[in-house]
């Protein structure tokens, strides 16, 4: 096993490389969002591609995990194409831009650290995949498929919702409080964690080695969701750029869904 996962951390460390020399060509990093989920997909095909027979438990572990990986990468290209460079991106390179030292920061600020996280929180995948060699999916791995579908169902349709709304011009300013987002302000990074905590259970199936290895995958990302990168940082200033965003923040869930306050 320990073989196998050095063989996909090369393999992410060479593909990683490649992008870094495309973002200094284009000079722009905003990419690496998409390339965080597609990345997760292809860590789960290197890993699929190690195991002789993989059996009903592998699969199961892999096709959600490239289901997850290519729809969320898919989805954040082509906003990443029709909005241009991200702000938090810009922000962060900015000045290396200007001093001429872009490459060397992309590859420090960005793509190094976001290689070693992509990793960590695809362990549950890889493992899971790499230790279910002819086996088939049992209880536990179906509990986990039942966890990740709930998942895949708040974030694809939590970011067509969204999609929807920022596309008609009427809405601009205002705060999308329907749908899924009446009963959670984040209902795609709620099923971000309920995907990859169902991807966990699925492997946590292979032993109780396994689930503790895999472990760090899904707390990181639930932390780095709702406490670092991503609500926190979000929400930062919104009551000031959109009227009613403070009401809103107020009487709807920050995470977990539940009815909205009065």
């Amino acid at each position: 096993m320990a073989d196998a996962l050095l063989f996909n951390a090369a393999a992410l460390a060479l593909g990683m490389a490649v992008l870094w020399r495309l973002a200094v060509r284009i000079g722009d990093v905003s990419f690496i969002d998409a390339v965080w989920a597609g990345g997760m997909a292809a860590l789960a095909a290197v890993s699929w591609a190690q195991v002789g027979a993989p059996g009903g438990r592998a699969a199961l572990i892999a096709a959600m995990t490239t289901a997850w990986g290519v729809r969320l990468a898919a989805h954040l290209l082509v906003r990443w194409r029709g909005h241009g460079e991200d702000p938090r991106y810009a922000r962060i390179l900015g000045r290396a831009k200007r001093e001429g030292r872009f490459a060397s920061a992309a590859l420090k600020l960005v793509f190094g650290p976001q290689a070693v996280l992509l990793f960590v929180t695809c362990l549950p995948a890889q493992l899971g995949i790499i230790a279910s060699a002819g086996a088939a999916a049992g209880p536990l791995a179906m509990a986990g498929g039942l966890v990740w579908l709930v998942g895949f169902a708040f974030e694809t349709v939590g970011d067509r919702q969204l999609a929807r709304f920022r596309a008609d011009p009427a809405n601009k300013g205002r705060v999308l409080d329907t749908g899924l987002w009446r009963y959670t302000r984040h209902p795609n990074y709620f099923g971000d964690c309920c995907a990859w905590w169902g991807i966990w259970l699925a492997a946590a199936e292979a032993g109780p080695g396994i689930a503790l290895a895999a472990l760090p995958g899904p707390l990181f990302l639930t932390f780095t969701l709702t406490r670092w990168s991503g609500k926190p940082l979000l929400e930062k200033g919104m009551a000031e750029r959109r009227p009613g965003y403070a009401d809103y923040v107020r009487r709807t869930s920050g995470f977990i869904p539940l009815p909205p306050r009065n």
